[in-house]
């Protein structure tokens, strides 16, 4: 179970944020000020004029936009056996324990974020999935320890010291890295996904983001290529990476986002023509992006777009301790904090 301390505050921060009304937060106000008046009348700082000098801050890194959350990518799998080695053993990563249990899918959770697996023809996302461990020697010792059981596959891993590079049995890349100052406070999760795109294309998909999806995104040039880095969340991006290599072609894996505005992109991709299902009343899905200035496709990939009242939203995900072991066990310490 997730821990009733750390996992229920960061559950309700995560509520706060994306569910609560107007009346329960006016509720609240009221019973916290019923609660502490004393307290806060009797702290002398606010008292004090307030400080009315021009800031110094710089306030657009921290604006995140209109995508709240990348939550998972979904690629699929031919055997949960295999799959469960590679992400759970090798890995160190979580099964999520209360949701496709069977053998028809699997979630692996990976902080707030997931891996979705469903038991299909395999698909291989064209790019990296970038993944953050609180330590990598964790990832170190579990794959170095799976090779003969994923023998025959195309397992494989390579480890650089700062990132280790593995690739899944059925050939997705995943970069894994250690936390740093770039991924903000997070410590595990999936800061970023990665895709390659043709040479040209980086500035017309961030026009997408910006005027569709309503994304902040930066654009970044480096011998020659340039790159479009759109904002999916707090310390996450969707990375579309310019390459003159030859680009795989679409088998129809995906990513799911949650938008604050979800009704204005609907509208738009509705008006263009560009939304390939209408799931449920939370729920829409697209899989071009085109240049809104001139319609051109530039490129195919799934989106499950999910409003922030989406039942989902915000679900307190399990995640365990991967040092945890039955001949070394540590009372009280089988969960990720």
């Amino acid at each position: 179970m997730p821990h009733a301390g750390i996992g229920a505050g960061v559950h309700a921060i995560w509520l706060i944020f994306g569910r609560t009304s107007l009346h329960w937060r006016r509720s609240n106000m009221r019973r916290s000020e019923a609660i502490f008046p004393t307290s806060i009348a009797l702290r002398p700082s606010l008292l004090e004029p307030l400080d009315m000098t021009p800031s110094s801050f710089d306030r657009a890194p921290e604006s995140v936009g209109n995508i709240v959350l990348l939550e998972h990518v979904n690629v699929t799998q031919t055997d949960q056996r295999v799959t469960s080695v590679f992400w759970l053993q090798g890995l160190g990563f979580t099964r999520d324990p209360y949701m496709h249990v069977s053998d028809g899918n699997m979630w692996v959770n990976i902080g707030r974020q997931q891996i979705h697996s469903p038991t299909r023809p395999p698909q291989v996302l064209r790019g990296t999935i970038g993944v953050l461990m609180p330590d990598l020697a964790v990832a170190r010792a579990g794959l170095a320890a799976i090779g003969s059981k994923l023998a025959g596959t195309r397992f494989a891993w390579h480890d650089q010291g700062y990132v280790i590079d593995a690739t899944c049995p059925w050939g997705n890349h995943v970069r894994c890295h250690a936390p740093q100052p770039r991924f903000g406070p997070m410590r595990l999760g999936i800061p970023y996904v990665e895709l390659p795109v043709a040479r040209g294309s980086a500035a017309g998909i961030a026009r997408f983001y910006e005027q569709i999806m309503r994304a902040p995104v930066r654009l970044e040039t480096a011998a020659g290529l340039a790159s479009a880095h759109v904002c999916a969340g707090a310390h996450q991006e969707i990375i579309y990476r310019e390459s003159d290599a030859e680009i795989a072609a679409y088998d129809g894996h995906h990513i799911a986002l949650y938008v604050a505005d979800f009704a204005g992109p609907h509208a738009e991709l509705k008006r263009r023509g560009l939304i390939s299902e209408e799931s449920d009343q939370w729920q829409y899905r697209f899989e071009k992006i085109v240049d809104p200035d001139s319609g051109t496709h530039l490129f195919t990939l799934e989106h499950e777009v999910r409003s922030l009242t989406h039942p989902l939203f915000a679900r307190p995900l399990v995640n365990r301790n991967p040092l945890q072991q039955q001949g070394a066990y540590t009372p009280g310490q089988d969960a990720f904090f």
